[in-house]
Order: structure tokens, then C-alpha cells, then sequence
């Protein structure tokens, strides 16, 4: 591999924007893009302030200045790429889903594990220093037995019934939409910070606008899920893209015997600490943990927000491609996790019971 790790981006749309400001920032440079067509790769070529322009995916695949591939093109898209990238021996970096069923996603894990290749998928709530406070605290144990995992992850931007997006389409988006868009940052976020996993589940999905762009919707706009986890805990979690006004709103409560933990998405930069008589808030960079700390790029008082967290997990990937172990890089085995919870909330609000979660 070269000095500099050379990237090659598939889908120009704003999570490849997302992803190749992520890579410039994290050291590395953009080798080659491909959009949908010749026009828009080199729009993006010019956009991203890429090497060279690809015509075509395939031109990614088999360049030999690209060292990693960034897939970030609709859901149905990915298993396929993703097969084609590992087989022409590149490394990989998935947009989530990293694919549209539990079986397709853990068949991506075994092809991975067996070429050797570092194979990452951007969970990228992770890198919030106040979330790495939080996970401490519960390791520490500061938090003390975890009781009851809470929250929501709530967005706005389908609420209305003219609103449409090619998630909408099963054929392009998968079975499941909100739960397999947002839900699962939810569920990977929580049980990162507590080391709980979630074993059994019921579910509730809701079609709130039945037709989109002329054609009948088939996949939640809303689900609502309680749970049981393996370290005794219960939780309960509510997923909407129709909830006016809230724009990214993912909120969890972890509630131990001896303290509560807050983090809200939309207000990152602290970490609410609840207590019998004192509830005190943790500031981003003043005292806190080596795990934090090691995320906080910023002093206090100056905001860091999604694109650092995306910047944090691309240069820990790219530092998993020269030997490192960084901490809590989520990896395909992490992208088989959410299809099997994206599974189980799927035949749980079909079935109408409780269901266990395949590990």
C-alpha cells in the first residue's frame, strides 16, 4: 500500500460527499469516484477533489491506486459491491445496511474474514467523546447494574405525504426503512455503551403515509420496540422518519442502580449524569476519561458534530489497514448484528409475539 491510504468512492450523493470529506481529513486521498453516470462521477471527481474520475463502479473495483473501497449507494446495491470489491482484494468500507438480509449480511462477514480484509461499516455514533464518557462509566462501574435502556431516534424528513425518497422502494431500500435506517444506530449505539445485548424482542411497525410518489409504501415509518437484554435489563425504543420537527434526534437513557446516562445526538457536546441527589453534566474535554479524551479534537466550547465523528471513525479504519486495534471500530460483524435485529423487529410486528434475536 502507498504512504497515503487511496480511496476509491462509489455513490456521489451526500453520504459520498460525507465519506470523501472524511478521507481527505483522516490523511488519506481520493483516488477515484463513481456516480450513476460518466457526467455525474465527474462532477464528483471535481466535487471531491478526487485523482481521477471512474466511469463506472467496476473502474473503482480494479484501479490499482485504490487501496479501500467506499460503497455508499442505495441499500439493494451493497451485497454485490461489496462481493466485487473483497474479490478484486480491496478493503472495505459499507454504508449501513450492509445488506437487505440477515443471511446476505452474514455471507459479506464470512467472505471478509476469509480474504483478510479490513471491512468496516459507519456506525459512527460511536465517536462522540460523550458516548465513549458513557460507555466508561458503565465499564468502571460508575453506573453501577444497568436496569432499563431507553430512548428514541425520531426524524421528520417524511412526515409529509408528498415527501418521497428511493428508501421508499422496496426494490431499492430493503424490506425494512426506518428501523434499518436509524433504528439500528439506536440498538448498536446502546448496547456499545452498555455491553448488553439485546436477546429478545416485540415490535410494532406503522405505515403512516400509505402512498408515496404514486405508489403504495410497504416498509415503517415508525416502529416501536421493548426488549430484554442478556445482562437483565429491559428497554424500549420508538423509530420515526415522520415526527415533525425533530431532524436527528437519537436520545438513549441508560439507567444503572447508581446513576442514569443521557446523551442527545442533537446536543452532543455533554453527557447528563443523573443521581438520588445530584444530577450533574459532563462537559466534552474537562476531565473526562482517556476514551473520551482521545476523541475530543476541539476545546470546550466549540461544537464537534456528526462529520467529526464520521472524520474519527474513517481514520481509525484507515488505522486498522496499517496493523492498529482501535477500540470499538465497528465492523461487518457489527453490520450482521443490525440485519439480525432488523430481522427479528420485522417477524416480531408480523408474528404479533415476542421473538428471540439470532446471535
Amino acid at each position: 500500500m502507498a504512504d497515503r491510504v487511496r480511496a476509491g468512492v462509489i455513490g456521489v450523493g451526500f453520504m459520498g460527499t460525507v465519506h470523501a470529506r472524511a478521507i481527505r481529513r483522516s490523511g488519506g486521498v481520493v483516488s477515484r469516484v463513481a456516480g450513476s453516470t460518466p457526467a455525474s462521477s465527474q462532477a464528483a471527481a471535481e466535487r471531491f477533489a478526487a485523482e481521477f474520475p471512474a466511469g463506472a463502479a467496476e473502474d473503482v473495483l480494479s484501479a490499482d491506486d485504490v487501496d479501500i473501497v467506499h460503497i455508499c449507494t442505495p441499500n439493494s446495491t451493497h451485497a454485490g459491491l461489496v462481493r466485487a470489491a473483497i474479490d478484486a482484494g480491496k478493503h472495505v468500507v459499507c454504508e449501513k445496511p450492509l445488506a437487505v438480509s440477515a443471511e446476505e449480511a452474514a455471507d459479506l462477514l464470512g467472505r471478509a474474514e476469509a480474504a483478510g480484509v479490513i471491512a468496516t461499516v459507519p456506525f459512527v455514533y460511536r465517536f462522540y467523546p460523550s458516548v465513549r464518557e458513557a460507555r466508561s462509566r458503565v465499564a468502571d462501574g460508575s453506573a453501577g447494574p444497568l436496569r432499563l435502556l431507553h430512548g428514541s431516534y425520531l426524524q421528520d424528513w417524511l412526515a409529509e405525504a408528498t415527501d418521497d425518497n428511493w428508501r421508499v422502494d422496496t426494490g431499492r431500500g430493503g424490506p425494512s426503512r426506518a428501523f434499518a435506517d436509524i433504528g439500528v444506530h439506536w440498538c448498536d449505539l446502546v448496547e456499545f455503551v452498555t455491553g448488553h445485548r439485546i436477546v429478545r424482542l416485540a415490535a410494532r411497525t406503522a405505515v403512516a403515509v400509505p402512498s408515496r410518489g404514486g405508489r403504495r409504501v410497504e416498509t415503517e415509518d415508525a416502529a416501536v420496540v421493548s426488549f430484554e437484554t442478556d445482562g437483565g435489563a429491559a428497554g424500549t425504543l420508538t423509530v420515526s422518519q415522520v415526527s415533525q420537527g425533530r431532524k436527528n434526534r437519537l436520545w438513549f437513557s441508560v439507567d444503572g442502580a447508581k446513576e442514569s446516562l443521557v446523551f442527545d445526538q442533537e446536543n452532543p457536546d455533554s453527557l447528563w449524569v443523573g443521581g438520588r441527589s445530584v444530577n450533574r453534566r459532563f462537559l466534552r474535554g474537562a476531565g473526562a476519561s482517556d476514551a473520551a479524551e482521545r476523541y475530543s479534537v476541539l476545546p470546550p466550547g466549540h461544537p464537534q458534530g456528526y462529520q467529526d465523528c464520521f472524520d474519527a471513525f474513517v481514520a481509525d479504519t484507515y488505522a486498522a489497514l496499517a496493523g492498529d486495534a482501535p477500540d470499538g471500530l465497528p465492523t461487518f460483524a457489527d453490520g450482521l448484528r443490525a440485519a439480525r435485529l432488523t430481522a427479528a423487529v420485522l417477524d416480531a410486528s408480523k408474528r404479533g409475539e415476542w421473538v428471540q434475536v439470532a446471535s
